[in-house]
């Protein structure tokens, strides 16, 4: 097998995992968890969300986040924006990048955004364009690209119009999510060689749960067909709030053990991404959901 050299970890425990959390983390801790992840050496870190506070109140102040982390020039700090309002909102926070997402089903798209794919891609439109017009990067996320809590399994058929059409809105990177952990190997090749045909492997990143324990396995396979960005969540942490039973991603210490034993370089120190994981789960009083943290504790 051929893997890549160098492989870019965007950590997306700030946002993706902490919005999954029953309790309101403070700002505070929020903007130390942030800070302390941008010293691990990572180039990419999801601070949080511009949605509206009564759908996802774990996100609520990511102004007050952003206004107070600690800026450092190798790290990207995103946050996602469901619509225009939202963007202007990320503008107003000086953010460097943002994420925006759809899904491949209907009902999830409808439990997600509350409204149709269509519409949600009809949003994007203006977010783009501004975006564009003010040199920011923007993200896309695909949920539910293997299966739907709601539906059932998903066919690469129907992710693949929804890549066309985040490739011509000109999303710089789109990230494949297995929102409810339900891919094996064979579905995630099946997927990967299917975007291929729509364009070069470097527009894609993947974004594994591990609700079945496949995470692993998967971002092998996907490394192996030529992904080199990789999501994943310090400790575990996360989840979907709109699917039930969707365990958290894949745990960031979890994936440096597996890519520094295969001499594959991230750039980060698997110990201080260790150390970050204990000082939020300590906060959060629960155990990690890293083998290698829980092994290292």
């Amino acid at each position: 097998m051929q893997y890549p050299k160098d492989v870019r970890l965007v950590e997306v425990g700030p946002r993706d995992g902490l919005q999954n959390e029953p309790m309101n983390t403070s700002v505070e801790f929020r903007v130390e968890l942030v800070n302390r992840l941008s010293i691990c050496g990572f180039e990419t870190i999801e601070v949080g969300s511009f949605v509206s506070p009564e759908w996802v109140s774990q996100m609520a102040a990511t102004d007050e986040v952003l206004a107070r982390v600690t800026r450092r020039s190798h790290v990207s700090l995103v946050a996602l924006v469901p619509n225009l309002v939202g963007l202007n909102a990320a503008i107003a926070a000086s953010v460097d990048e943002v994420a925006i997402f759809t899904a491949t089903t209907e009902t999830f798209c409808h439990k997600n955004t509350n409204c149709s794919i269509k519409e949600s891609l009809q949003r994007f439109q203006p977010v783009l364009k501004k975006a564009q017009e003010r040199s920011i990067s923007v993200r896309g996320y695909i949920s539910c690209v293997v299966g739907c809590p709601y539906e059932g399994a998903v066919n690469t058929r129907q992710v693949v119009p929804i890549v066309e059409a985040l490739l011509d809105l000109g999303c710089y990177e789109i990230s494949l999510g297995d929102t409810i952990g339900v891919g094996t190997t064979h579905t995630i090749r099946e997927l990967i060689d299917a975007v291929s045909q729509l364009a070069s492997l470097d527009k894609f990143a993947i974004h594994f749960h591990d609700t079945y324990g496949q995470a692993l396995p998967n971002i092998l396979v996907a490394l192996d067909r030529g992904i080199s960005v990789i999501d994943s969540s310090v400790g575990g942490l996360g989840g979907c709030p709109y699917a039930k039973g969707a365990n958290g991603n894949v745990a960031t210490e979890d994936v440096i053990y597996m890519l520094d034993g295969m001499g594959v370089n991230t750039g980060i120190a698997l110990d201080d991404v260790v150390d970050v994981s204990k000082f939020v789960f300590s906060y959060l009083n629960k155990h990690p959901a890293s083998r290698v943290t829980s092994a290292r504790l």
